[in-house]
């Protein structure tokens, strides 16, 4: 029958999603593992939607799982569409700047992705298959990863550089996605009866990830291996002592689950001195920072006091950060840095989305909660499948460590992937658990239903050739940052812009021109006028760059301190109105991220380069409020105080900048030079006074 066909052509499809998500690249390319995962979910779930959609024309029904969950997971799609849709941002808001994570497109291709699981993964052969495979993937994976340990050049593949890179995503990622596999195999080994062959190549896999979880030594890693692993322990325990209470055999001790709560803290207790071990004699290092919990709930509360309803619109934490950041970050070296996720992937995601996105992410949490512990006292009463909470504590610690940390496309892809075959798996476990429509035999009904079908179809294939045009684009970004010269940058530059804008691209291809700009004005002979037609040229492109910058998100402050750059150039050289422009700029940039004493300076170098000396101090001087160490703020003061004539204060402020960074070179050599001119300034006023 050809809707079997169809059907199974959908299922091999997802199939590959799911399976090939940890192991998905593109070598050798200038494209990003993240980005090369979410090419392969988009055409994936295309495929699979679309054989799908053909196999409901065939046989002229659709069935779905009769699931509350699915449900909520839809009230939460919706929640982020209308927040998307009033954002002040839309473009980022939907899709950012390469399917962004916390875009509208991404949070819906997880839906579709968990909609399409508990559709298509409905049988014990099926989840058998996609279970399989995924452990088989993961162990490739981890084989792969332990073997770029000692081998990182031979096995870069194009991509990797450094042996902490991988093809998951993050180092601490890939350490939560180890622990993800050990849970697996623990499950599997503690609740199926398996070959002894299979028991030992889980084993041995199980060692592996051991070793590779001390190498990346994440606590949190460590934590969720060691709490899930006391969860199977007491789920075994207790499932024994009910299937034996009758029966009178001895329970059996779960000494594998044991073993696995006690290794994370041994980690835990001996610090460094054994879990810094192996780091240490691989030269590892594992250094990521990411925005604090209290600082994230922090500048959540004050987005959500200014947007209640709907808050800023999704994917736009890096803009909430900016402007209600803790003062406290400027006295970090990360004073300046952008994070655009929190202290975890679900805090960020809700809140961008205000009340309504919190509300609708706590009505899935729970329905999804209420339901997986309905399924695991379910098999205490009905001796049921344990496949069935199985997948429920897969899924539920993918989102435990998505609460914690920002895990990145591939977990959070499974998270959802394994909620699906979860809501499989329990509706058809249950009397009515399945909704079923026939639409073939009413003409009226059979129209509609063909004409909504018709409509997903297109919409499927139109969302992955967009997501596959702008795909093309990424490389033609990377081969701009990469370029040698200034011409291959312009050309690679402007090709990503015309298969995708966003500001991003648009600040690179400004910053392009600009340089080209900055390459005529300091030539030392005359322009030609083939060279002054070409300056004028080069600053349209890069006015307009900016301006299409600030137009794609007003809310992003590099936005307006990259058009404020160009005008101070242009201030620079004497055309009129120019600085005005500058200092606007400058300013909403500073209104956008207040705290930020680099914009502050970059306003006291606009006044100076203009002999606005007062305008110029006081600027400086607010730099130094708020970064009390602000070492280029004092080097800007002693250079004003310098122009003045006033040399004992131009070298008080050196010394104090000195005193910040005493092995500079650059500034030991101004100090001195300070001290060269307060010397001759000396011994000057000495001889007019002796004569």
């Amino acid at each position: 029958m050809l809707s079997n066909l169809l059907d199974r052509l959908s299922f091999v499809s997802l199939f590959l999603v799911i399976v090939l998500l940890p192991i998905f690249f593109l070598p050798f390319t200038r494209i990003s593992v993240e980005t090369s995962k979410g090419l392969l979910l988009v055409v994936g779930l295309v495929v699979s939607i679309i054989f799908w959609t053909m196999s409901r024309f065939s046989d002229g029904r659709i069935t779905l799982p009769k699931s509350w969950l699915l449900l909520s997971g839809a009230g939460l799609v919706t929640v982020f569409f209308l927040s998307a849709f009033f954002s002040s941002a839309r473009q980022v808001s939907f899709f950012g700047t390469m399917f962004d994570i916390g875009s509208f497109w991404s949070v819906f291709a997880f839906f579709i992705l968990m909609l399409a699981s508990s559709m298509l993964i409905k049988n014990g052969k099926k989840v058998e298959t996609v279970l399989f495979g995924l452990i088989a993937s993961s162990a490739l994976v981890l084989v792969f990863q332990a073997l770029h340990l000692f081998f990182p050049e031979v096995l870069s593949l194009g991509v990797l550089g450094a042996k902490t890179d991988n093809i998951l995503g993050s180092w601490n990622a890939f350490g939560i996605f180890t622990g993800f596999f050990c849970i697996i195999s623990l499950f599997i080994m503690e609740f199926f009866s398996i070959s002894k062959l299979k028991k030992l190549i889980l084993g041995i896999l199980m060692l592996l990830s051991v070793f590779l979880l001390a190498a990346i030594n994440s606590p949190l890693a460590w934590a969720l291996l060691g709490g899930f692993s006391l969860i199977i322990f007491i789920y075994k325990v207790s499932l024994s002592f009910h299937e034996n209470k009758e029966s009178g055999v001895n329970i059996k001790f779960p000494i594998i689950s044991f073993i696995f709560i006690l290794i994370p803290l041994l980690f835990f207790m001996s610090g460094q001195l054994i879990g810094g071990y192996i780091p240490n004699r691989l030269a590892l290092s594992n250094i990521e920072v990411s925005p604090s919990f209290t600082a994230t709930v922090s500048v959540a509360k004050t987005a959500l006091v200014k947007n209640p309803i709907l808050g800023i619109g999704p994917n736009r934490f890096g803009d909430i950060w900016s402007m209600y950041k803790p003062i406290g970050i400027n006295n970090t070296p990360f004073w300046d840095t952008r994070f655009d996720f929190g202290s975890g992937l679900l805090p960020t995601l809700v809140s961008t989305t205000g009340a309504l996105g919190i509300l609708s992410l706590l009505i899935f949490l729970f329905i999804y909660l209420f339901t997986g512990a309905t399924s695991l006292f379910s098999v205490f009463k009905n001796s049921g499948d344990k496949t069935i909470p199985m997948f429920f504590l897969m899924s539920l610690y993918l989102l435990v460590a998505a609460f914690f940390y920002p895990t990145g496309m591939v977990l959070f892809s499974l998270a959802f992937a394994c909620i699906g075959i979860f809501v499989s798996l329990f509706s058809s476990g249950i009397p009515g658990g399945e909704i079923t429509i026939t639409f073939s035999s009413n003409p009226k009904k059979s129209f509609f239903s063909l004409l909504l079908l018709i409509f997903v179809m297109v919409i499927s294939f139109v969302a992955g050739f967009k997501y596959v045009e702008r795909l093309a684009s990424v490389s033609f970004f990377s081969q701009a940052l990469n370029a040698e010269t200034i011409d291959i940058a312009e050309s690679s530059i402007g090709k990503a812009n015309l298969l995708y804008q966003n500001d991003l691209y648009l600040r690179s291809y400004s910053q392009v021109y600009l340089l080209k700009l900055n390459s005529l004005i300091s030539k030392d002979s005359a322009l030609t006028d083939e060279e002054k037609a070409s300056l004028q040229r080069n600053l349209d492109q890069a006015l307009g760059g900016a301006n299409s910058a600030v137009s794609f998100n007003k809310e992003n402050y590099q936005n307006f301190t990259m058009s404020g750059s160009i005008f101070n150039l242009l201030a620079a050289l004497g055309v009129e109105g120019s600085y005005d422009k500058a200092i606007e700029a400058y300013k909403q940039a500073s209104l956008l991220n207040p705290l930020n004493p680099g914009i502050q300076l970059a306003l006291s170098r606009t006044a100076f380069t203009n002999n606005k000396i007062e305008e110029a101090k006081d600027y400086a001087n607010a730099a130094l409020s708020l970064k009390a160490d602000y070492i280029d703020a004092f080097i800007v003061l002693s250079q004003i105080a310098k122009s003045e004539g006033n040399n004992s204060s131009a070298l008080s402020y050196a010394e104090k900048a000195l005193a910040l960074a005493p092995t500079n070179k650059d500034l030991i050599q101004y100090v001195n030079s300070l001290k060269g001119i307060s010397s001759s300034n000396t011994n000057a006023n000495t001889s007019a006074s002796g004569n």
